[in-house]
């Protein structure tokens, strides 16, 4: 059973930065893809960023600003958050799909979530 540990969350101004972190334990293949996802409140889930063996990819609204990277000897994922913006207040879930390849649907695996909260 895989289980993901997330951290980082917190309170910051516009223009601050943050950083979370996402421990995996369980995988079947460390190669699988894994993700970030937020959730900001009245809002669908939608996908930040995520990363596979041979490519990162982000979603237009962080291109820029977020940078996922990963250290796969210790199954951890990290998103770096620069110039965060109120837009970008939400509960930021890491996931872990079950193959190595990034599509929405093959991500079975949630995080409990962090919050991020950007003040004007």
């Amino acid at each position: 059973q895989v289980q993901l540990a997330e951290s980082g969350g917190g309170s910051v101004q516009a223009g601050g930065s943050l950083r979370l972190t996402c421990v995996a334990s369980g995988l079947a293949d460390s190669s699988n893809c894994m993700g970030w996802f937020r959730q900001a409140p009245g809002k669908e889930r939608e996908g930040v960023a995520w990363i596979s063996t041979v490519s990162t990819d982000y979603a237009s609204t962080v291109k820029g600003r977020f940078t996922l990277s990963r250290d796969y000897a210790k199954n951890t994922i990290f998103l770096q958050m620069n110039n965060l913006k109120p837009e970008d207040t939400a509960i930021y879930y890491c996931a872990a799909a079950g193959v190595r390849w990034c599509y929405e649907h093959e991500f079975t695996s949630w995080g409990q979530g962090t919050q991020v909260t950007v003040s004007s």
